[in-house]
């Protein structure tokens, strides 16, 4: 974010399954912090349940893609596609249009591409380092390196990207189990957890 307040972003992407997602709405309602959601269409679509709980608790949507693909595997019309399907798809899961974000799957982006989506009326937004704990204990991940991974970005205008749910669907979702550790280390380091929604009016 552009900004020399001492503020960071916290967003999580959903592509996989709604584990977790329960866990890290009641951590954010205790702690009283904003987070992002980024959807895949497919989530949404298969857990409109869990995107509408989302929106209900007061967080922000916005799109991650349609399935998830690598963007620049596919030509422009079928970007185009990833784009618009997952619009449509968030808006019928959610009942309401949601932010003119759009985060690319795998953080892979060219100025063309993110050209593409600014001429679809969506703004680019990335991270400033991801805490890997999509990887999973299996992956050699556990809570304390979610946070210290995430404490590492913290600067100015920093965004935070954490995952919900799991690629293989078992085990427990490291970022849910770290959030309580982060929201407490982040603003023990005076920092504030700010809303990615601030971009649209600052």
């Amino acid at each position: 974010m552009p900004t020399r307040r001492h503020v960071v972003a916290l967003t999580f992407n959903a592509a996989w399954n709604e584990q977790g997602v329960d866990e890290v709405l009641k951590v954010l309602d205790r702690y009283d912090a904003p987070a992002t959601f980024f959807l895949t269409g497919q989530f949404a679509e298969r857990h409109p349940d869990a995107a509408r709980a989302m929106v209900a608790a007061g967080h922000g949507i916005a799109s991650h893609s349609y399935s998830h693909p690598h963007m620049e595997q596919l030509d422009c019309r079928a970007r185009q596609l990833e784009v618009l399907r997952a619009d449509r798809a968030l808006r019928k899961a959610i009942g309401e249009p949601p932010l003119p974000f759009f985060r690319f799957p795998y953080g892979d982006t060219t100025p063309q591409e993110i050209a593409e989506v600014n001429a679809l009326a969506f703004a680019d937004i990335e991270w400033t380092d991801d805490t890997n704990g999509y990887l999973g204990t299996a992956g050699g991940m556990t809570t304390q390196k979610v946070v210290a991974r995430a404490l590492r970005a913290v600067a100015p205008g920093a965004i935070i990207q954490m995952h919900v749910g799991t690629p293989q669907g078992t085990g427990g979702v490291l970022d849910a189990q770290a959030l309580p550790q982060l929201i407490e280390s982040i603003r023990a380091r005076g920092y504030r957890i700010a809303d990615l929604r601030s971009l649209l009016t600052d």
